[in-house]
């Protein structure tokens, strides 16, 4: 094993707070800023501090390592790219606000790529030219930019990041369904090696494109996705991903429609109470724009509509809500009694849960006016049915029926098959076996490599601060100088022979700094390891502290190099 310096925090450039940022609202924010591993440059922008950077570079060589496993190739392209790629695919438009572009002195248009699925396919374009040179996979660490309009959760959701994409090249479908498999089999050995808790959930393809797509998701508090976990059969996903069958029944014996009086009761809850039926007996038309076409979404009166799956559909067409002005003009949309019978101009989506034969009471288009016995596919006709509601705690699994669980998770991995989406758009061939031209199909995998670090410190902290894995901490062992100027020599010496033995040291060498506050330090940093050199240091003896676990014990420096060094 290869010498390692000593970090002496004596030298470190980094200060701990006692207090956590005014501007934190998440563990990962709080610690990694008050331990010393990041600092806030703008918002949404980050520096790593050393200690930081040395966390980064382990959850990077763990990546590395894996990828390098499965045959990857390392390469490293620029992050400043030309608009024509991202116009050929239609990305340079779908990405909307979210992307960062820029112009040159020459007013020619560039972004800060987000995401690399049109470099790569060039890139192989200009390298392979025949089915020999494939398959192949691809892959780089490097930072990318998304221009968000809120950056928040400190290093979680910045406008900056650091990401390994890869990007696998093959003939044939069957080609592209291994390599997304070795992703699959390699990402599942980087976060255990990590030490990450995670649940491989479906998920939607949403800009990237292509068919099956998986995510991986570690659950913590302060997630931005919401997956259900089902507790009887195997099935995870995120919960834009779930999706229900459509299950008519039969409404041959629903009464004809029928309008009732029901004035003021514009809303589902002043519907349900004046007539005294549960809401989910009501039918809930959602209004929005789509493209500036106004579009009616229906959905059960006791749930609500996930506006995040309704753009998903109409992607990359632009969704908005109605306002007052829309209704102007349009006699035959009643704010707060809209029915989608006699919707015959409007554009009609409902959820599976409007099944064909399903009565409902919903609006009569009237002023203080509903109708009842109105029923899906005699009194009205949906256009299409998409899961657009949000699901809730205890819906029914859609495998299995039993009912999920939701929670909240960090998504830390994606994985696409994108198939021929961006080779078709860029017209990427290779000479089959046959001697005519094959399509190459491709699939795209991502790793958040800061966000992982983020995820590491949601997971593994406790009231004390950060507790790191040996994998990812920026040190095997924290030597801590508990007292005068000898105890401070005995922990340097212990400190150097530990490095000589290969052992990572960070040494609390700092002179006027009270061992309280050393110790505090120690469990804030989180080193997995704490060696404390203290009173009985002359003596021969140290005191050797488990940070995950708190245990401790007092053993003799011979021991305690036996031990660090095993």
């Amino acid at each position: 094993m290869a010498n390692a310096p000593v970090q002496r925090m004596s030298q470190l450039m980094a200060k701990t707070l006692r207090d956590d940022p005014a501007d934190a609202e998440v563990l990962s924010h709080k610690l990694l800023v008050r331990a010393g591993y990041v600092r806030r440059t703008a918002a949404g922008i980050w520096s790593w501090l050393p200690l930081g950077k040395k966390v980064l570079a382990n959850v990077e060589r763990v990546v590395r390592e894996e990828m390098d496993a499965i045959g990857a190739q390392e390469v490293l392209l620029p992050a400043l790219l030309p608009r024509e790629p991202y116009e050929a695919t239609g990305r340079w438009d779908e990405y909307g606000a979210e992307l960062f572009r820029l112009q040159d002195r020459k007013g020619g248009d560039y972004l800060l790529g987000p995401t690399h699925e049109e470099i790569f396919t060039l890139l192989v374009k200009d390298q392979a030219s025949s089915y020999k040179d494939l398959p192949v996979i691809l892959y780089q660490i490097q930072s990318k930019y998304r221009d968000e309009a809120r950056p928040r959760a400190g290093i979680l959701r910045g406008r900056e990041f650091l990401m390994k994409d890869s990007y696998s090249f093959d003939v044939s479908d069957e080609g592209l369904a291994e390599s997304y498999a070795l992703h699959r089999q390699a990402y599942q050995r980087i976060f255990e090696r990590l030490g990450l808790d995670y649940r491989i959930c479906a998920a939607t393809a949403g800009a990237m494109g292509g068919s099956k797509s998986e995510e991986f998701l570690a659950p913590a508090g302060a997630g931005e996705d919401t997956f259900a976990d089902c507790p009887n059969c195997d099935f995870a996903a995120n919960t834009e991903a779930i999706t229900y069958e459509l299950q008519p029944v039969d409404g041959s014996g629903v009464p004809a429609a029928e309008e009732i009086p029901t004035p003021d009761t514009p809303t589902i809850e002043t519907l349900a109470a004046s007539l005294g039926v549960p809401a989910s007996a009501t039918l809930k038309n959602l209004l929005v724009k789509v493209d500036g076409e106004i579009v009616a979404v229906g959905v059960p009166g006791d749930r609500e509509v996930d506006m995040d799956k309704v753009e998903a559909h109409f992607a990359p067409a632009l969704v908005e809500m109605v306002t007052e002005a829309d209704f102007a003009g349009r006699p035959d949309l009643v704010r707060g009694y809209v029915g989608p019978q006699g919707l015959d101009k409007l554009t009609y989506i409902a959820d599976p849960r409007v099944a064909p034969g399903t009565a409902w009471i919903t609006g009569a288009n009237k002023e203080h006016t509903h109708a009842k016995n109105v029923v899906a596919g005699r009194d009205f006709e949906v256009d299409a049915y998409v899961d657009v509601v949000v699901v809730q705690d205890g819906d029914p699994c859609p495998r299995c029926g039993t009912g999920l669980k939701l929670d909240r998770a960090i998504e830390i991995g994606h994985i696409f098959q994108l198939g021929r989406k961006y080779t078709d758009a860029l017209k990427l061939d290779v000479l089959g076996q046959n001697g005519k031209p094959v399509r190459v199909t491709m699939g795209s995998y991502g790793i958040g490599v800061s966000r992982a670090v983020a995820a590491l410190a949601e997971q593994h902290a406790d009231d004390k601060g950060l507790v790191w894995s040996k994998e990812v901490a920026p040190a095997d062992v924290h030597v801590v100088a508990a007292g005068k100027a000898l105890q401070t020599e005995l922990a340097l010496e212990l400190s150097q022979k530990l490095a000589d033995a290969g052992v990572r040291v960070l040494v609390d060498d700092r002179a006027g700094v009270s061992p309280g506050v050393k110790f505090t330090d120690a469990e804030l940093i989180g080193v997995p390891e704490i060696l404390i050199v203290g009173r009985r240091a002359a003596e021969g003896v140290v005191e050797l502290k488990n940070r995950r676990t708190g245990e401790r014990e007092e053993i003799t420096t011979d021991e305690a190099l036996s031990r660090l060094t095993a």
